[in-house]
């Protein structure tokens, strides 16, 4: 059981002892069966004891039955500002049937996103050799810190719990370095491709996500993305993927003249074009996953355009935050110099 929970039969003394552990924090009150009953602060048991109550009294009658919580596989904005504006830092994280899953640390989490996630973490970095002729791409460090542990982390910081990391080249070393993920509080499975399978084949060993939509990422970028802006805006759009783009910008020098067969018809003085790259990083339908070819290549651009093709909603989310794909050494570089100098 969790410290933060206890139970309906306990009382106000064992409440106050494990207040105290906490260093104040709010306990949560369930039944024998981990049902969500209340919640109990040492504000409500000072007003007990002033009101009467004794130590050996049981906490049902002086919790609180207005309390905030979290659904598991539900997500509202609104809902974690107001939780946040009302300064609680924990607040339950509830099953369907109102069973006590977790409890959470708002202060330590940028947001609660009910996704699973697979990061791409299998392919060999040809191009940063010899660098990777004995380390895998995602174990390289920045900073002194791997490239893919810096998205798990960001990852977690977002409320994911359940992260997927397909392997393949130098698989054992990821395997030993990150485990189970049990150090870092989530459960880290790991996608074994029996042959090469793209950027979004390996999808396919994954016999059943938790979740109805699914972050698909690559390992080897840096990058503080905005999570929770890109969920709301494939949630905003009701898209069956969304896509996470850097705008790049072209400035012609020079006036263009646009003409439609031999006619002018119209005259841009030095105009800037905006275009956008994907980002690999990616939202997406569980059940889209479903309709790629099992354990077959088949890249997220190729899933692009099967939606597109069938005239299903595909969203664009362009990064306004840092990002840098570290797939050369002039990149990597990079990185190095650039990692000094941002928060993640």
């Amino acid at each position: 059981m969790l410290p933060n929970i206890i139970n309906t039969e306990s009382t106000i003394k064992q409440a106050l002892e494990r207040i105290d552990k906490l260093s104040g924090q709010t306990l949560f009150v369930s039944d024998n069966e981990n049902r969500m009953l209340g919640s109990l602060t040492d504000g409500d048991i000072r007003r007990a004891l002033i009101g009467g109550a004794k130590l050996e009294d049981g906490i049902e009658n002086f919790m609180s039955s207005d309390f905030k919580f979290i659904k598991q596989n539900e997500f509202s904005t609104q809902l974690i500002k107001e939780i946040r504006a009302a300064k609680i830092d924990y607040v339950p994280l509830l099953s369907a049937d109102n069973k006590i899953i977790d409890v959470l640390n708002l202060d330590e989490l940028d947001s609660v996103l009910p996704l699973e996630a697979i990061i791409m973490a299998g392919g060999k970095g040809s191009r940063l050799r010899p660098m990777t002729l004995t380390t895998p791409k995602p174990l390289l460090e920045i900073g002194g810190k791997p490239i893919i542990e810096y998205n798990i982390d960001r990852l977690i910081k977002n409320g994911v719990k359940v992260i997927y990391i397909s392997v393949n080249y130098l698989k054992e070393q990821i395997k030993d370095y990150f485990g189970d993920g049990s150090q870092k509080g989530i459960s880290i499975k790991y996608i074994e491709e029996e042959v090469i399978t793209g950027t979004l084949g390996s999808a396919t060993y994954v016999d059943k996500f938790s979740t109805k939509d699914i972050l698909v990422m690559n390992s080897d970028l840096l990058t503080d993305v905005n999570f929770e802006d890109l969920y709301e805006t494939y949630l905003t759009n009701q898209a069956e993927m969304a896509i996470a783009t850097v705008p790049y910008e072209i400035n012609i020098p020079y006036g263009v003249v646009e003409t439609m067969d031999s006619s002018v018809v119209s005259l841009k003085e030095k105009p800037t074009y905006t275009y956008y790259s994907n980002a690999g990083i990616y939202i997406i339908k569980a059940s889209c996953l479903k309709e790629i070819p099992q354990k077959s290549f088949y890249n997220a651009t190729d899933l692009i355009e099967k939606l597109i093709t069938e005239k299903r909603k595909v969203t664009n989310f362009p990064i306004l935050n840092y990002w840098l794909d570290i797939g050369k050494p002039m990149d990597f570089e990079k990185a190095q110099k650039d990692v000094k100098h941002l928060n993640f």
